[in-house]
């Protein structure tokens, strides 16, 4: 089967044979009509529309050793944060005021923030701004913790599962983090009633092919809202420093794969694909994205919260931050929208 027929295929049906998906990765010749099949898709659902999110990196903390991760509990070297309530309710009104209408609160795994903290914080953002959505991207907790936050006016959850192949997840992690937990968390939020997003690491170290689709069948199997995906960039702290970074080009074709597969989804063209290659966000919009996450978190913390090197955007301010997104995401061909932004999820795909 030619590649061309592979991406008409998966453009008619949304999945594919594993055989035929591996052709997909492994070959690029059928890149450019797989991408504009994509855009042709999420232009069909989404329209030229583009949702942001308020990103707020609250904490740098981490009780975690993940081998490819800059704030991993076992890097020396960096120098911890945390912000105060007031400051996190701080960021969201400058948000607030530049037209976000999502705060995505992102963490380390902090054992300070407790489930009390976090629904206090969850309470006070939902209180004063209920007419946002508030996403948390914290780690695993228990069901309960979960529950409590939902509760507490919390509705998306981020958790990449970053491998679903148990073998190359242990490549990733030490001994004490779990697959088996990991994957149970993300199914817990989804029972709790959550918008759920999950995803993985393009490129990262020990990944295969194979790899890649054990990934997509498990996304396949959870059927998440959110799928974010972003190429394996280095750090020098980290045991994975002297590997290669991950392909903007392959990063770009699963992100193709991924609309064409998940109608439905809302999928970020991240911060690591703009690191990458100067225009990486805009190809990711092309390639079938349809959110961005402008830094809402104060200058003064932001280039702490480095999970990987040479972060982009660490000096700007959240105004600048909104304004150059806006620019980018124009010359692509596509208009930032101040919506909440839900998912336009109908079944119509399932």
């Amino acid at each position: 089967m030619r590649i061309s027929d592979i991406v008409n295929k998966l453009a008619d049906e949304h999945d594919l044979t594993d055989d035929e998906l591996l052709l997909l990765i492994e070959n690029d010749e059928g890149d450019e009509i797989l991408h504009s099949k994509a855009d042709a898709l999420r232009r069909s659902i989404y329209g030229d529309d583009v949702y942001v999110r308020g990103l707020i990196e609250f904490t740098n903390y981490c009780r975690n050793n993940c081998y490819y991760c800059g704030i991993r509990c076992g890097n020396a070297k960096s120098r911890r944060y945390r912000l105060t309530a007031d400051e996190i309710m701080d960021c969201c009104a400058e948000g607030y005021a530049l037209g976000f209408r999502t705060f995505v609160l992102q963490g380390g795994e902090d054992p300070f923030f407790s489930d009390e903290k976090i629904c206090e914080i969850v309470t006070a953002i939902y209180r004063s701004y209920p007419d946002c959505a508030i996403t948390l991207s914290i780690g695993e907790r228990d069901y309960e913790s979960y529950k409590a936050f939902f509760d507490a006016g919390a509705r998306r959850f981020l958790l990449r599962h970053e491998s679903a192949s148990e073998e190359h997840y242990r490549k990733l992690h030490p001994e004490e983090m779990s697959l088996k937990k990991r994957k149970q968390c993300l199914f817990d939020l989804k029972e709790i009633g959550y918008q759920v997003g999950s995803g993985f690491m393009v490129g990262s170290p020990y990944q295969t092919s194979a790899n890649l689709i054990s990934d997509l069948r498990f996304l396949r199997e959870l059927g998440p809202d959110m799928i974010g995906i972003g190429p394996y960039i280095r750090h020098e702290d980290t045991p994975f420093a002297g590997f290669e970074n991950g392909s903007l080009n392959m990063t770009l074709k699963l992100i193709s794969i991924l609309r064409l597969m998940f109608p439905w989804a809302l999928i970020p063209a991240t911060t690591a694909l703009g690191t990458i290659s100067p225009q990486g966000r805009e190809l990711g919009l092309a390639a079938g994205a349809n959110v961005v996450m402008p830094n809402l978190s104060p200058v003064s913390v932001r280039s702490l919260y480095d999970i990987y090197e040479n972060k982009i955007c660490t000096g700007e301010e959240a105004a600048q931050c909104r304004g150059c997104l806006e620019m980018r995401v124009k010359s692509a061909g596509y208009s930032i929208v101040t919506d909440i932004g839900d998912v336009k999820r109908d079944g119509s795909y399932e």
